[in-house]
């Protein structure tokens, strides 16, 4: 056992319990049901030869074409960079370097740079298109790419070169806004790979390599979220450990640079993320429902604003509440959605401009958005590749909750199997078959 699972065990973390056991029928039943929702919502489970074939062939001769690379892009590979991702994590698309200057802070977000392996005129991008997004259930993943590429070159591993899409921010010591905002083609050598387990370790522990580097990270991450809870972001889940503080933050950050570097400094179109407001009366609906739930308040002050209100009762309420909370919220709460045009708006997190950079590997937008960045340009059909991410999107989440609700009716626990995995064992306790990775397509 790892130093991280055995903290994880130790912790009485549901990482740390081992995989949830399930029998031969019940894995039976669960093959079934997604065979069932998979064909109902055109889920594409096993990838064509043809895009197979091309995802391994652009995994041969990696370093000497990165070396190639250098010439075009800047070499940050001495620059302190790291990883931190759940510990089953599989993929390492972005990595963090951050710096605490004389009069201002300067943060690195680096993405794997996916575009430079999959793009317009490439089989990948053409079933990516058609996938739309990565689609997650407890144990079991329908990949958006050949996870053949993810795992390898588009994977930021230690001590190897890999070339990135990095987003290089200067922000003000005081306000934290945007002085500068630099986007660029990249080569990085990430330092190590941490879990979020880990990073927690590093900055509990003064001796600790990367100590000082986490340390400065979650210091400038936990400013920025509080200044997005002052600003009227809405935050449904406010009591995350500080390693995902640092990564949901830094990445929000390079998001909203992205865009608004797209929308404001160069006047491209975009794969933009917005997200209308309930009406007045849905958010005093959904108010008055968490005003009644038994043990929770809303702070006197924060009544000015829906999404001060609920972030106030959701710090102050008891841990059994939290979910009432975010139920009522999600209740009233209009679906997100991608535009070429950021009209609108990002309601829950209240930005003027939003759009999503950061995940290119597992959202179509993100890889679009990635395109556009470095073309400077638009695709042709991008209203219509803006709806298709968006119904996938939806279609995606309709079938992880139909999936969940399912293994709820044969007695699983989805949120168990989510963190844990599954593990297939018959009635004397063998270990039968394990969930694996879908076969191809002809």
């Amino acid at each position: 056992m790892t130093n991280d699972s055995q903290a994880q065990a130790e912790a009485g973390t549901a990482e740390g319990q081992g995989p949830v056991e399930i029998s031969p029928d019940e894995a039976r039943q669960l093959q079934e049901k997604r065979e069932e929702l998979f064909e109902e919502f055109e889920i594409r489970d096993g990838f064509p030869r043809e895009v197979l074939r091309e995802a391994e062939e652009r995994t041969d001769g990696v370093q000497a074409e990165i070396e190639a690379e250098l010439d075009e892009r800047q070499d940050l590979r001495d620059l302190t960079a790291w990883t931190t991702d759940p510990i089953d994590a599989q993929d390492f698309d972005d990595a963090i370097s951050v710096r605490e200057e004389e009069d201002a802070y300067r943060l690195w977000v680096h993405i794997a740079d996916v575009t430079h392996y999959v793009h317009p005129d490439s089989a990948m991008w053409e079933e990516a298109v058609q996938r739309g997004n990565t689609v997650y259930l407890p144990a079991y993943t329908v990949h958006m790419l050949p996870p053949t590429l993810a795992e390898t070159v588009c994977s930021l591993v230690p001590d190897e070169d890999r070339l990135a899409h990095t987003v290089e921010m200067e922000l003000d010591p005081e306000t934290l806004s945007f002085e500068e905002i630099d986007i660029y083609k990249s080569v990085i050598r990430s330092d190590e790979r941490l879990t979020y387990g880990e990073c927690e370790q590093r900055l509990e522990d003064p001796d600790a390599p990367l100590h000082d580097e986490n340390t400065r990270a979650f210091e400038l991450a936990d400013r920025m979220h509080e200044q997005r809870k002052e600003d009227g972001s809405l935050v449904l889940n406010p009591r995350r450990d500080r390693a995902h503080t640092i990564i949901e933050e830094c990445m929000l950050k390079a998001n909203k640079a992205v865009t608004h570097e797209l929308m404001w400094n160069r006047g491209v179109e975009a794969m933009y993320r917005v997200h209308p407001q309930p009406t007045p009366d849905q958010w005093n609906d959904a108010l008055r429902e968490i005003q009644e739930l038994n043990g929770v308040s809303i702070p006197s002050d924060k009544w000015d604003d829906p999404r001060k209100a609920v972030n106030g009762a959701l710090e102050t309420s008891p841990d059994r509440m939290l979910s009432k909370i975010q139920r009522a919220v999600l209740k009233v709460m209009p679906r997100a959605k991608y535009m070429n045009d950021p009209f609108g708006g990002h309601h829950a997190l209240n930005f003027d401009i939003y759009g999503h950079f950061t995940s290119p590997i597992r959202r179509l937008s993100d890889l679009i958005n990635h395109w556009i960045v470095h073309e400077n340009d638009v695709p042709e059909d991008l209203i219509a590749l803006c709806d298709r991410a968006s119904d996938r999107q939806k279609d995606g989440e309709t079938v992880e909750r139909l999936y969940k609700g399912f293994m709820e009716e044969i007695g699983l626990d989805p949120y168990a199997v989510n963190n844990r995995g599954v593990v297939t064992v018959d009635a004397d306790g063998d270990v039968v078959d394990d969930e694996g990775l879908p076969p191809a397509e002809d």
